[in-house]
């Protein structure tokens, strides 16, 4: 858990998120992660990018659309609480929202650049908030939640995939060479 966090400023089920981030300022996180998870994907090719561990799991392409995705759900709601905003904010179905867009259609450039985009956005809107706005807390998807909570989730959520294209994509037996 990052060492700012209570355990009651997000929903358990984001606790392994949370846990994976690391001490420190999040601008500077956040920066160097995109540095990284661009690093990690830019060079792969089209064929590697379509590569799935198992038939029923995201192509690579797909896990970077997810990425950019939820980094734009879970801005919304820190944008949102960080503004006041009390109405409960819904959540989102990751698999539906996969399903229904063209992530296997695009470029891995054209998807880290969206996801690049989205993660400017993230830290501009961030960079925005003074340090009581850090502390405000919202409901979201039925739980309450913390706007430096959300930061956290944000890192943690890119982290936890990041590690999933390292390990069972990339450490797959099946996961075609580089041509």
């Amino acid at each position: 858990m990052h060492k700012l966090l209570e355990e009651d400023e997000y929903a358990p089920d984001f606790s392994n998120y949370v846990k994976l981030v690391p001490d420190g300022d999040f601008i500077q996180t956040l920066t160097k992660q995109m540095e990284k998870t661009i690093g990690l994907l830019l060079d792969i090719s089209d064929e590697q990018a379509h590569f799935r561990y198992a038939p029923e799991k995201w192509s690579v392409k797909e896990v970077i659309g997810h990425m950019a995705d939820a980094e734009r759900v879970m801005a919304y709601r820190l944008l949102a609480i960080s503004r006041g905003d009390t109405v409960s904010l819904p959540g989102f179905d990751e698999k539906e929202y996969a399903q229904h867009a063209s992530f296997d259609k695009q470029s891995v450039k054209d998807l880290l650049q969206n996801l690049n985009i989205v993660r400017q956005s993230t830290i501009h809107l961030i960079r925005s908030l003074a340090e009581d706005d850090l502390l405000r807390r919202g409901t979201a998807n039925n739980s309450e939640v913390t706007v430096r909570a959300l930061i956290a989730i944000i890192v943690g959520h890119e982290l936890h995939h990041c590690n999933i294209i390292r390990d069972r994509y990339f450490g797959d037996a099946a996961y075609p060479e580089n041509k």
